[in-house]
C-alpha cells in the first residue's frame, strides 16, 4: 500500500535510503512553531507510514537548525475560548502520542535546536532519539498556566525517574541535549553538524535488520509506556481544562505580551 503523502502540506518527505522515509517538519514560523495544520498532520502521519509497505524505518526531524518549539499560542488562545477547537486539539494531542506508540516501524528522531510541546512529544516518543549536544529541551506547560500534558506523563517518569520528571515538569527548566542524554531523556547526543548523518545511520541499520524481531521488540517495550495510558489521558484532560481557565488565559497572554504572568495565589481543585 502506498499512502498519499501529497495531502500533507506542513510535512515534507524524502527517502535517504530505499526503505527509510524521513519526515521533516516545515514551519513558516520562528523556531519551527506549529500551526494548527502541522499539529493535525503530525498526529495523522504515523498511520500512513505504518501502512507504507516500502518503509521499514522512519526519521522525524525539523527544518534547518530547529526541531519545533511547540504550538502557536495565538491559536491556543482561540482554543481556550472555543469548545470545538479545544476538543479537536485535545483529540490530536492524544492521537499524536498513541499513533506513534502503535506505529510498528521503528522511529528515529533527529533533534536540533528547540524541542518544546508537540515537537518535544514527537522527539521523545521516537524509539531512538538523537539530539545535538546543544539542543534545547523544555516542557513549558505550567509556565503558561496549564497542566503538563502532551507526552509528559506517559514518558518522562519512565525515562528520567520521578524525581527528575517532577523537577523539570513543575519548574519548566530548560535542559540541553548533553544534559538530556545524561539523565536518560534521549538515547544519545552528537555534535550539531552530525545529527542528520547519525540518524540516517541508525535508521538504515534498523531498516536492514530483521523486521519482525525489531517490531516485536518495539511492541513489547512500548507496553511499559502504554501502561501509563490512563495517567496520560487524565493529564491531557487537565491540560485542556486549564486552557479555558483563568490561569491558562493569563499565562498565554503574558507570554505573548512578554511580561510576567500574574497567577492567583490560591485556587480550588
Amino acid at each position: 500500500m502506498q499512502p498519499n503523502y501529497d495531502r500533507y502540506k506542513s510535512l515534507k518527505f524524502d527517502r535517504p535510503h530505499p526503505r527509510v522515509i524521513r519526515i521533516t517538519l516545515t514551519s513558516q514560523m520562528k523556531l519551527g512553531v506549529m500551526d494548527p495544520d502541522m499539529h493535525r498532520e503530525l498526529s495523522e502521519v504515523w498511520r500512513d507510514v505504518d501502512a507504507d509497505e516500502a518503509v521499514s524505518a522512519i526519521i522525524i526531524t525539523g527544518q534547518g537548525k530547529t526541531f519545533s518549539a511547540g504550538g502557536d499560542l495565538k491559536h491556543e488562545l482561540k482554543v481556550a475560548v472555543d469548545y470545538d477547537l479545544r476538543m479537536q486539539a485535545m483529540k490530536e494531542t492524544r492521537d499524536l502520542v498513541y499513533n506513534m506508540l502503535h506505529c510498528s516501524k521503528p522511529i528515529v528522531s533527529a533533534i536540533r535546536g528547540w524541542a518544546v510541546g508537540a515537537g518535544l512529544a514527537a522527539g521523545l516518543l521516537a524509539d531512538v532519539s538523537i539530539a545535538a549536544e546543544d539542543a534545547n529541551f523544555m516542557d513549558g506547560h505550567t509556565k503558561i498556566g496549564v497542566a503538563a500534558g502532551d507526552c509528559a506523563m506517559i514518558i518522562w517518569p519512565l525515562l528520567v525517574s520521578m524525581a527528575k520528571a517532577k523537577y523539570y515538569l513543575l519548574c519548566c527548566e530548560r535542559l540541553t541535549g548533553k544534559e538530556a542524554e545524561r539523565i536518560g531523556l534521549v538515547s544519545l547526543t552528537v555534535p550539531d553538524e552530525e545529527v542528520a548523518e547519525k540518524a540516517e545511520q541508525v535508521a538504515v541499520s534498523l531498516a536492514n535488520g530483521a523486521p519482525a524481531a525489531i517490531r516485536w521488540t518495539k511492541y513489547s517495550l512500548n507496553s511499559w509506556i502504554k501502561n501509563a495510558g490512563p495517567i496520560f489521558d487524565a493529564s491531557v484532560a487537565y491540560e485542556f481544562m486549564g486552557f479555558a481557565g483563568r490561569e491558562g488565559l493569563e499565562g498565554m497572554s503574558a507570554f505573548l505580551e512578554k511580561r510576567p504572568p500574574e497567577f492567583p495565589a490560591q485556587t480550588v481543585i
